[in-house]
């Protein structure tokens, strides 16, 4: 049976597996999924159609899937927040349902959300991301695979950050950044690429770093319109999967749709590729 404590309350069409551990005075709505070994300490709350998996950990005033902050919401309407495994939710995080019938917030697996880090309706967030302190992510937004946005960052709705991104404190985007790149200097710079990230990361080789390196020159240093930058990559048939994502990026920018049809982020030239 789960342990829950006394003083917490927990609705009767609330599924959990028998090994969840539900802290003092912690409110789970109905139509809430918990799997196996998940923790929610103290004063949490999860609202409905909230889905959380296996091994999370959820510290206190935390809530997981409140009602979208969107004027046009219908208090009917049945949207979910998808949580996977192995997440760390720190005090006062909060991460909102989806927008729309059927639409899903998602939240992949083995992020951390450091203190009061918040993520809006419709947002995406891949696995191993980190949000730190007082970070939040407007709606619609999507946080790539290992990517971090430190203390105090802004993510504008309809942005997309992609794989391995780092940024800088009290910096604010609402333009995409590219992978690997290394974002700060206020609003929509980048600074170069996330050496340091890319040197830590297992999955990318020397090779595929100098590959990385040659996209980006494409795509901040060369001069060329974006067509020609990306003319140019298409050449480089000796490209790993590393820089070929790099490529498919900027390419998925160019061609987005309106409402997601937002510029590159501009480089500042403030620090070295």
């Amino acid at each position: 049976m789960p342990k829950i404590h006394p003083t917490a309350i927990v609705d009767p069409a609330a599924r959990l597996d028998d090994t969840v551990e539900i802290g003092a005075y912690t409110i789970v709505e109905a139509d809430v999924k918990i799997g196996q070994d998940t923790v929610l300490r103290d004063h949490v709350i999860v609202r409905r159609y909230t889905s959380i998996g296996a091994n999370n950990f959820v510290d206190s005033f935390v809530v997981l899937g409140g009602e979208p902050q969107d004027y046009n919401f219908d208090s009917k309407t049945v949207s979910y927040l998808s949580i996977g495994d192995k997440n760390i939710f720190r005090e006062g995080t909060t991460v909102n349902r989806a927008t729309g019938e059927g639409n899903s917030t998602v939240v992949e697996s083995g992020t951390m959300w450091m203190t009061c880090a918040h993520a809006g309706h419709n947002v995406v967030v891949e696995d191993g991301a980190v949000l730190a302190n007082g970070a939040a992510m407007g709606g619609y937004s999507r946080l790539g695979q290992r990517a971090v946005i430190s203390g105090g960052v802004r993510v504008h709705q309809f942005t997309w950050i992609g794989r391995l991104v780092m940024s800088q404190g009290n910096s604010g985007m609402s333009c995409h950044v590219p992978p690997y790149c290394l974002f700060g200097d206020g609003i929509n710079k980048v600074l170069g690429l996330n050496t340091v990230g890319l040197r830590r990361a297992e999955d990318i080789s020397a090779e595929d770093h100098r590959q990385i390196k040659e996209a980006f020159g494409l795509t901040y240093r060369s001069g060329l319109p974006r067509p020609e930058a990306l003319e140019r990559m298409d050449t480089c048939r000796d490209w790993g999967p590393a820089a070929g994502e790099f490529r498919e990026f900027i390419r998925k920018v160019a061609d987005a749709k309106a409402p997601f049809n937002r510029a590159l982020c501009k480089f500042s030239r403030k620090a070295k590729g």
